[in-house]
């Protein structure tokens, strides 16, 4: 899962206190593995200073991370320090400490590290908290991949960034992606190498209350050597700097933890680009297996859509999301 060995076990469990051992990568704030005396693993983040109001004002507690801010060194540090209660947690654990170096790397001051350091804690605290606190697969990346990218044309085309994050359906269980206004829309991502058919997940995905309905394809191929190629993580950071509201950044992140992401360093690759979209609109006469049109006892099912087929149906994607 990770990109690194286990490194706490590289580090003997003392007899009192804690050991700790430089992560190699840290930049100008020092940052440590590390195991108490009952053998529990520890990831440190050194600071210079008192930052104890800071921690009280924006710290966070998360299911199976103990987290606490402790005098370190010669006194005139402190240390954030994270203890993982529970082994079974090793692999989520060590993806947390990653994201964080990585984050740290090109941080040089204490309040800011601190600040970083919580504001991960508080996403991951989001992530723990939903169903699906695993790797999401080369299939799901593609799709938040899709949906992030129909996102971004929302809000920076089409309404407000609070509007935007709220027609986000999707990662809450909403039958299409986006729903606003009088419209759904339902975003598919599809690999390069992917032959020229697109799976409906279920029987609502193509139903809808609203008068218009769309399904919008993006073709995406991983080309890391591309000028134009970006990762999920990349997609991501872009959002947030681009989101200037508290809270439409407070609603983004919910949706991305609902949808089972969490930055980690597994999603620095794929890294992607567009190769083309096609958007659809889906009338009466689209070919559609749909739930008020089956036969009863007939639930729960998937089919692929042949796009040559549903040519007819094409139409500009830049009328999508237009109000």
């Amino acid at each position: 899962m990770t990109n690194i060995e286990n490194p706490w076990q590289q580090i003997g469990v003392p007899a009192s206190d804690y050991n700790v051992r430089r992560v190699a990568e840290s930049g100008n704030v020092p940052l440590y593995w590390g195991r108490d005396s009952a053998g529990h693993y520890l990831f440190v983040v050194e600071l210079d200073g008192d930052h104890a109001a800071q921690f009280k004002s924006d710290g966070t507690s998360v299911h199976g991370i103990n987290v606490d801010l402790r005098a370190f060194g010669s006194g005139a540090q402190q240390g954030l320090v994270l203890t993982l209660e529970r082994q079974v947690d090793n692999d989520l654990f060590l993806g947390l400490c990653e994201t964080m170096v990585s984050s740290l790397k090109a941080v040089n001051d204490s309040p800011t590290a601190l600040a970083v350091a919580l504001a991960h804690l508080k996403r991951w605290k989001a992530f723990l908290a939903g169903k699906k606190s695993r790797l999401l697969s080369p299939e799901e990346i593609r799709g938040l991949f899709g949906e992030l990218l129909f996102l971004r044309t929302l809000y920076l085309k089409h309404m407000d960034p609070i509007l935007a994050m709220e027609a986000w359906g999707g990662p809450e269980g909403a039958h299409q992606d986006f729903i606003f206004q009088n419209t759904a829309v339902e975003v598919k991502a599809l690999s390069g190498k992917e032959r020229s058919t697109v799976r409906i997940s279920s029987e609502d995905q193509l139903e809808a209350l609203c008068d218009n309905l769309y399904l919008l394809i993006y073709r995406l191929s991983d080309l890391p050597d591309s000028d134009q190629a970006i990762s999920l993580n990349g997609l991501v950071h872009k959002i947030e700097a681009e989101l200037a509201e508290a809270e439409a950044l407070e609603t983004f992140f919910h949706r991305l933890a609902s949808y089972g992401y969490v930055e980690m360093v597994e999603y620095d690759k794929p890294q992607f680009v567009v190769m083309n979209r096609r958007g659809y609109r889906v009338d009466e006469e689209f070919p559609r297996l749909v739930r008020s049109g089956l036969p009863d006892g007939v639930v729960r099912l998937s089919y692929e859509l042949e796009l040559e087929k549903i040519g007819a149906f094409e139409c500009d994607p830049d009328e999508i999301g237009g109000t």
